[in-house]
Order: structure tokens, then C-alpha cells, then sequence
């Protein structure tokens, strides 16, 4: 994957102030996001979470999974200790694209859970691809993250593609009536570790 460093800018949050750096994939056009905080390009380790948008919980505050809540945490924990890095990779329901997303709820909504809802629309259970994280880091000066997420599965991944992980930082937040299902679907077909 080819991808281009775009533009930075000031990003005043209600978290504290970051700066916003655009990046694009040349072939496809799809573009990604990295929030930075403080010096991250000093080969000290870096609080880094690589999120996948996911409009529904980070835009609509959706109760049906824990994403909002997983992002808002990372902003403040960056917050917390004055620098990190958050990788926001437009990969919307888990890589199927939003409208697939809500044809999945519906199955959801039928009693299919989210990795039977994927599988009855045709796609693998989880599609995201990491590889543009490599650069993406790289282009920001990090070498080594201390990566937040609950998911084994994406600390190999990044691993595969030359990232430094130096410690998995779990982020056990969002759990609600509305996403138990969820959450327990994830911890037992996905492997995420969710210790409630």
C-alpha cells in the first residue's frame, strides 16, 4: 500500500490541544487521520490507540458497542500523560463500509451476533488491514507504542508490518445492557480480552 503524508493543523479538543495530521492512500483515495500530543519522535516508547472509525459510537454516541467510549478514554489517558498517538483509520464496521454495517444490525436486531450478522453478508468476520500504520508512525517519528486495545489479534498485526510493541495497555470501558452480546462475542469468537 502506497500511501501520503497530507497536511497537519492545531486540533483544540475538549481532551486538550492536539495537532491533526491528514494522510491518503494514493491508490484508493482513502484517507486516515493521526492525533498527536507532546514530543512522540524522541525513541521513547508512545501511548498509541489505532482505532477504526466507527460513526455510529464515536459520532452518534451508539450504546451497541464500546468504540466512543474506547476513544474518548484514549484522548483523556493522552491527556493524562502529555503525549501519544491516536491512528483514526476510516475501516467502518470492522472494514465492511457503513451501510453493510446497519444491514448487519438489522441481522443483529434478528438475533444473529456481530460475527454471524458479517458472515451471513458475505464477509469475513473482521476485514481491517493495518498496513498503512507503518508509515503513518514512521512519518510521525514514533518507534516503539505501548499500544491501547483489548485485542490480541491487532497487537500482531501491527507487529507483522515492523511496529514496536512494547506492552498492551488495556482499555476496558463502554460496557452497557445494549452491548453485553457484543462484548461477549468479541471476547469469545474474536479473542479480545475483556475481563469484567
Amino acid at each position: 500500500m502506497s500511501i501520503v503524508f497530507i497536511a497537519s493543523s492545531k486540533l483544540p479538543t475538549r481532551h486538550g490541544d492536539f495537532l491533526i495530521h491528514a494522510f491518503e492512500e494514493s491508490e484508493s483515495g482513502q484517507e486516515h487521520i493521526a492525533l498527536t500530543m507532546g514530543t512522540i519522535a524522541d525513541g521513547q516508547p508512545v501511548l498509541a490507540r489505532v482505532h477504526s472509525e466507527c460513526l455510529t459510537g464515536d459520532g452518534f454516541g451508539s450504546l451497541r458497542c464500546d468504540c466512543g467510549p474506547q476513544l474518548e478514554a484514549a484522548m483523556t489517558l493522552i491527556a493524562q500523560v502529555g503525549r501519544g498517538v491516536i491512528l483514526y483509520l476510516r475501516q467502518e464496521g470492522r472494514g465492511i463500509g457503513l451501510v453493510n454495517k446497519v444491514r448487519a444490525y438489522a441481522l443483529q436486531d434478528t438475533g444473529a451476533d456481530t460475527v454471524e450478522a458479517n458472515e451471513q453478508l458475505g464477509f469475513a468476520p473482521d476485514l481491517r488491514e493495518y498496513s498503512m500504520c507503518e508509515f503513518m508512525l514512521a512519518h510521525l517519528g514514533v518507534q516503539q507504542v505501548k499500544l491501547m486495545t483489548n485485542n490480541p489479534l491487532k497487537v500482531a498485526a501491527l507487529q507483522q508490518h515492523g511496529i514496536q510493541v512494547v506492552e498492551r495497555v488495556p482499555l476496558l470501558t463502554g460496557r452497557n445492557p445494549h452491548n453485553d452480546q457484543y462484548l461477549d462475542t468479541k471476547e469469545e469468537k474474536m479473542g479480545h480480552l475483556l475481563n469484567h
